[in-house]
C-alpha cells in the first residue's frame, strides 16, 4: 500500500517527524512502521526524519499488509450507495432513514456494505448515524487514514450540521446544551441526561417557527449516542417522529444530517458536503403549507 502526497503551496515548512505526528496525526504504531522499515520517502529518497520539508515536496508513505488488521466485509448493493464525495482516502455518502450505518454481525448488510460494493473495495467506519436518522456519513477508504479521521472527530475538527423538527417553541433563537449523557439502566436502548455520563455539547439555532413546531439546526461538539434526541427531549421539545424519546407522530424521525464539514487531512482543502433528503423535505413542506 503506497500513498503519494505533494505538499501544498501554503505548506508551513516542518520536519518529517512533525508532519506525520502533529500535522497529519499519524498514530504512533504506523509512525513506528514507517521509521523502522524506512518506508518514508521524500522526493523518492530516504531521508532523516528531522529533515525540513517544503511546499512542492513529494512525500511517499509505504505500508505492508501486515501493518494493518484484516477486514472481511460482505458487499451489499451498489445501487443503494448515494455517493456525495470521494477521493483516494475518504468517501461521504447519503444515508437514508431506516438503514444502519454498519452491521452488528459479519452477515448483516448495512450502508457500509453497500458503499464497499459501489467502489469495489472495503471501507471503514469513522462515525455513525442512528438507524432512524438520514444524512451525510463519512467512511475511510483505507486503514492509514482511518485513525487520522477518528482523531479529527475527537478534536472536533470535523463538524456535522443537523436539521431537526421538534415539538413546541424555544424562548431563545440560539443556545447551547451542555449536559452529560449516560445509559438508561432500565432501558438499555435509551440514553438519559446523567451527571455521571459522558460530556455532550449541542449548539442549537432556530431556523423557523411553525404553529406548534420548530425547525432548528444542531451542531455537535461531541458525538454521543442519541445526543441530539436526548438533549432536545430533555428540554421538553422531542424531535417529531421520535418514538423512543417522544411519540411517533409521522412516518420518519425528523432528524437529518444535512452537511459535514471536513478539513482534508492531507491537502488542507475545506470540504463542505451537503446531503439532501426528499422524505425530510416532503414532510417539512406539508407542515409549511398548513
Amino acid at each position: 500500500m503506497e500513498f503519494n502526497f505533494i505538499l501544498p503551496e501554503n505548506f508551513i515548512p516542518q520536519v518529517l517527524s512533525d508532519l506525520l505526528e502533529k500535522t497529519w496525526l499519524v498514530p504512533r504504531k504506523q509512525r513506528h512502521f514507517l521509521r523502522t522499515k524506512k518506508h518514508s520517502l521524500v522526493n523518492d529518497q530516504i531521508i532523516d526524519e528531522n529533515q525540513l520539508l517544503h511546499a512542492g515536496d513529494k512525500v511517499t508513505l509505504i505500508f505492508d499488509k501486515e501493518d494493518f488488521s484484516n477486514l472481511s466485509l460482505k458487499f451489499g448493493s451498489a445501487s443503494l450507495a448515494d455517493i456525495l464525495y470521494e477521493d483516494e482516502h475518504l468517501i461521504v455518502v447519503n444515508k437514508p432513514e431506516g438503514m444502519k450505518t454498519h452491521g452488528n454481525t459479519a452477515d448483516e448488510i448495512a450502508l457500509q456494505n453497500h458503499v464497499a460494493a459501489a467502489i469495489n473495495q472495503n471501507v471503514f467506519v469513522v462515525h455513525r448515524l442512528d438507524q432512524a436518522t438520514s444524512g451525510a456519513v463519512l467512511f475511510a477508504k483505507n486503514q492509514f487514514v482511518l485513525p487520522i479521521l477518528g482523531k479529527m472527530f475527537e478534536e472536533n475538527k470535523i463538524h456535522r450540521e443537523y436539521l431537526a423538527l421538534v415539538a413546541g417553541h424555544f424562548l431563545e433563537e440560539t443556545f447551547t446544551i451542555n449536559q452529560a449523557i449516560g445509559q438508561n439502566r432500565h432501558e438499555k436502548n435509551k440514553r438519559i441526561i446523567s451527571k455521571h455520563g459522558q460530556k455532550a455539547i449541542t449548539h442549537v439555532q432556530l431556523i423557523q417557527n411553525f404553529t406548534d413546531k420548530s425547525l432548528v439546526k444542531c451542531i455537535l461538539d461531541t458525538g454521543r449516542t442519541h445526543q441530539i434526541r436526548v438533549h432536545l427531549s430533555s428540554l421538553g421539545h422531542p424531535i417529531i417522529g421520535d418514538a423512543l424519546y417522544g411519540q411517533k407522530s409521522t412516518s420518519r424521525l425528523m432528524l437529518h444530517a444535512e452537511s459535514i464539514i471536513i478539513p482534508h487531512p492531507f491537502t488542507n482543502q475545506l470540504l463542505n458536503i451537503s446531503a439532501p433528503s426528499p422524505s425530510f423535505s416532503n414532510i417539512l413542506n406539508k407542515i409549511k403549507k398548513k
